[in-house]
């Protein structure tokens, strides 16, 4: 089967700064794939001069925010580590296993690799010098460097969102058959973060893609 695969352009972000990054882009991914009855719902950043749309259902946001929050733990164990999250979607098929049982087999069709660079805070510059006006101007050089990272990163963030869309209006072919559902619906998806038991995420998600198993069906 063919899957699609869209490579984000890498983000440096801050730690304060990843949870309105992360819901800003799988949101905006999963509205664009969301099907049927969808109440769209604006979300002004508070970090960033940029809005983006949710599908305005309680189930996604729910199940985002979870794996936002288990990526930041993870964040914590690993500092200074560049990372991947990848939310894939999915196709359900049924497999005979054998005479008596069958095995539910995901075939994955698209994924989105958001890839982050996490970096620490600077920290202000402290002198025990006589001479204050040392510490005052490094402190004046890390507000503008904070400034001028921030501007950055919406600039970046803006890219992304345009990637995205981009992505969305030109890759049409490999998007498969309507679930025949009632409601607001999204095609099966999963999202993967880094597993602190695997030390390289790459070969955990060629086993996720592997395995087989009950898909849980997010909205």
């Amino acid at each position: 089967m063919n899957c699609e695969i869209c490579q984000l352009k890498e983000l440096e972000v801050e730690h304060y700064e990843i949870e309105e990054v992360l819901r800003c882009i799988l949101h905006t991914i999963i509205f664009h794939r969301a099907l049927g009855l969808v109440r769209p719902k604006e979300i002004d950043l508070e970090l960033f001069e940029i809005t983006y749309v949710q599908c305005g259902d309680t189930e996604v946001e729910k199940k985002i925010d979870e794996k936002i929050e288990q990526f930041i733990c993870w964040v914590e164990k690993h500092p200074n580590k560049k990372s991947q999250i990848c939310l894939s979607f999915y196709e359900v098929k049924n497999k005979q296993a054998s005479w008596f049982t069958n095995k539910i087999e995901r075939l994955y069709w698209e994924q989105w690799y958001i890839n982050l660079n996490v970096v620490q805070q600077p920290k202000m510059h402290s002198s025990k010098s006589s001479n204050s006006k040392v510490t005052v101007e490094s402190g004046e050089d890390s507000h503008e460097d904070r400034s001028v990272r921030r501007t950055t990163l919406e600039g970046s963030l803006r890219d992304v969102l345009f990637q995205i869309i981009k992505f969305v209006n030109d890759k049409k072919d490999h998007v498969p058959p309507i679930p025949n559902r009632e409601g607001v619906i999204s095609f099966p998806y999963e999202i993967t973060i880094p597993s602190s038991s695997d030390s390289a995420f790459g070969m955990d998600m060629i086993k996720r893609m592997l395995q087989t198993g009950h898909p849980t069906m997010l909205s």
